[in-house]
């Protein structure tokens, strides 16, 4: 098996490349941070799996292709792409500037357009594949001081439902992920104690089954909740 994961240098993305590398996953890694991508890739290889990095900026439409010709050349078009990119800058509308609006939608929306975009063609051409959209509790419901992230997650899960019926029948999937929140570097600082929080192995192991199930059956949404409830 074959699975790209961007965003995979550290939090919900290197534990959704190592969860995989323990069922003996081939990954194609996919991040800006090289150094980082390296000690994922080290610590897949020590779970199981083999791992390459893929430097690449997934808002640009040109590395994104350079970057999926790499992939297919070394392995062939990924039986699992998992589209876990994402920002948040924390901010109500009147404190969000342009540019922090357009930053959110591009690194959480816009990245899974163009690498959804760059190997959906090779899973349909084969009849197989399965499509993961990392999104968010933002996506369902509204929060304050994060109108731009809202606005990218609730896109994304549109994004998602609309691929989701574009394939149906072909053997291709696409299923959204919806964590609430989750226990990564974002919340370093905080005051909170962990067990607030989701561990991101959590979300990984959910990735990793929704991924492997029979092609007979699609798991189109996953909302995933703090025991306690959302921070």
């Amino acid at each position: 098996m074959l699975v790209l994961v961007t965003g995979a240098s550290r939090g919900i993305g290197a534990a959704v490349a190592q969860a995989f590398a323990a069922r003996g996953a081939r990954l194609a890694l996919v991040a800006r941070d090289a150094d980082a991508l390296a000690a994922v890739a080290e610590r897949c290889a020590e779970a199981g799996g083999e791992a390459r990095a893929f430097r690449c900026d997934v808002t640009d439409a040109d590395a994104v292709e350079t970057m999926a010709t790499a992939v297919r050349d070394w392995a062939g078009t990924p039986d699992v792409v998992v589209n876990n990119a994402g920002h948040f800058e924390p901010g109500g509308l009147l404190e969000t500037s342009p540019e922090a609006f357009r930053r959110q939608l591009d690194v959480n929306v816009v990245s899974a357009f163009l690498v959804t975009r760059a190997f959906l063609g090779g899973m349909l051409a084969r009849g197989s594949g399965r499509v993961l959209m990392m999104g968010s509790v933002a996506s369902v419901r509204g929060y304050p001081g994060g109108s731009a992230y809202g606005a990218a997650k609730h896109a994304l899960l549109g994004l998602a439902r609309a691929v989701r019926e574009e394939t149906k029948g072909t053997g291709v999937s696409v299923t959204t992920l919806l964590p609430g929140a989750t226990r990564t570097g974002s919340w370093d600082g905080t005051d909170l104690p962990d067990d607030r929080f989701i561990p991101p192995d959590d979300v990984a192991r959910v990735a990793v089954e929704v991924a492997t199930l029979s092609g007979r059956t699609v798991v189109e949404e996953v909302l995933l909740r703090p025991d306690a409830g959302d921070i």
